[in-house]
């Protein structure tokens, strides 16, 4: 009787089962380009531990607690930006091809993995300008531009190229992976901010440039390593599928153009300075980046090569330019990187693409098509954003006080500093705001030794 009942109970318990179907092969697929878009956007994200890395190892100990703390607020409010109006400007439904006008806080989106994936990179493109007005701007006023440039500024401009039916799109504007849409406009903004601005105290004396040295190249460099494997998930993901084809295509051009334009860098300055120079060196890793990202995926291994070869004397002439010529403040070379090189990228699609470009026997239609698209949002994004810091400063300076940035943006900003600082000693033995303007600049070069001021 016990046999029976149990055999019974087994009975029972298989047709009660639910019925799981075998996967098919359709569901797999999905589920493979799923797992290499979450990926490509975990990769992306770590891409800001790289970026608040290099941006305080290449600027001064005092305002290390302040870089960290920009890095992180920016991520996190672009993204809630992104999410509630962000997204939809940039892929809602077009008016006019200009700006999207549906899909706010993800109204109908079902795809919500493309979402985080695109809402990394909008993290990134307002980051850049983190690195430009370092050591002198204030928080409250960087977080302004951080609402600006995610809420409106960038959305529109992906709109245009990565929407579908955007105006640059129609044209026949090709930027895989944004060295426009997401650095140029990035740098753009960083130059306004800038302009507006003004330079940090110290750093010109006349008609010197004086060097204010970064207090840990170490950090920086292991930044750059990070950014470098992000960067293969900012352009791998940028394929949106696993294509077996496609995704080693666009990751070894990566590779090559940014191996190609560190050795270019590092071959440049031994030949113009008379030493290999490591920080620029290190940037030119990335200006090897930005310079692949638009045309990773049309443009040949060998083509990657040469447009990073490029990219890394565009980047020594760059900082040498902006720095020196047009006395430009720029601490971490952030607009030369991803201004100057994006711009080279973007435009080497009309000369290196395999498919459109004037080397491979397709004359120069995409070349001009590259230009106007650079132009436009060049355009676009210099008087948005300026006219937004115009009428900012007709509330509030955006710029602390010398006494503030003598002493360091770590105490002044938030109270504390992540170092021990030789800077410090400013603020802790003189309470007043009578600062020795002399003095202030001679403990900020203190770690050049007695080396002599000299052009960068």
């Amino acid at each position: 009787m016990f046999r029976k009942s149990l055999f019974l109970f087994f009975v029972i318990s298989l047709i009660a089962s639910p019925v799981y179907a075998a996967p098919t092969t359709t569901s797999l697929e999905l589920s493979i380009n799923l797992v290499w878009i979450m990926l490509g956007a975990f990769l992306v994200f770590f891409m800001h531990a790289g970026f608040a890395m290099v941006e305080s190892g290449f600027t001064r100990a005092k305002n290390s607690l302040n870089i960290l703390m920009k890095n992180f607020l920016t991520i996190s409010i672009s993204t809630i930006l992104f999410f509630i109006v962000g997204f939809g400007i940039m892929f809602g439904t077009s008016g006019g091809s200009f700006i999207g006008t549906d899909s706010f806080l993800l109204h109908d989106v079902e795809d919500v993995g493309f979402f985080v994936f695109q809402a990394m990179f909008i993290a990134t493109c307002a980051t850049i300008i983190s690195g430009a007005v370092a050591e002198r701007m204030k928080l409250s006023s960087y977080v302004l531009i951080v609402i600006a440039m995610t809420a409106f500024v960038y959305p529109v401009v992906g709109h245009w190229v990565w929407q579908g039916d955007g105006w640059l799109t129609d044209l026949g504007f090709s930027d895989f992976a944004g060295s426009t849409v997401v650095h140029v406009t990035g740098a753009v903004g960083a130059l306004t901010a800038v302009l507006h601005l003004g330079p940090r105290i110290g750093k010109y004396s006349g008609k010197r440039v004086n060097v204010i040295q970064g207090h840990n190249i170490p950090i920086g460099a292991l930044g750059v390593f990070i950014l470098w494997l992000g960067w293969f998930g900012f352009n791998g993901g940028s394929t949106l599928t696993a294509d077996p084809s496609l995704v080693p295509m666009v990751i070894g051009t990566t590779l090559l153009s940014t191996s190609a334009a560190l050795v270019s860098t590092a071959v440049y300055t031994k030949l113009r300075f008379k030493r290999i120079d490591a920080s620029l060196s290190l940037n030119g890793v990335l200006g090897g980046l930005v310079g692949i990202t638009a045309g990773c995926a049309e443009i040949s291994l060998g083509g990657s090569i040469i447009v990073g070869l490029i990219s890394g004397i565009i980047l020594v002439e760059g900082i040498h330019w902006l720095d020196a010529k047009l006395r430009i403040d720029d601490p971490v070379g952030a607009i030369t990187v991803h201004g100057l090189c994006g711009i080279w990228g973007t435009l080497a699609i009309g000369l290196f693409s395999t498919s459109t470009g004037l080397f491979y026997g397709y004359g120069t239609t995409q070349f001009w098509i590259q230009t106007i698209g650079v132009i436009a949002v060049i355009a676009w994004t210099m008087i948005t954003l300026g006219a937004f810091l115009f009428i900012v400063k007709q509330f509030s300076s955006i710029r602390v006080s010398a006494e503030e940035e003598l002493a360091g943006l770590d105490f002044t900003e938030h109270g504390s500093n992540a170092y021990e600082l030789k800077e410090s000693l400013i603020s802790e033995n003189d309470e007043s705001i009578g600062y020795n303007l002399g003095l202030a600049d001679r403990l900020n070069n203190l770690s050049m030794g007695n080396a002599k001021h000299k052009s960068t």
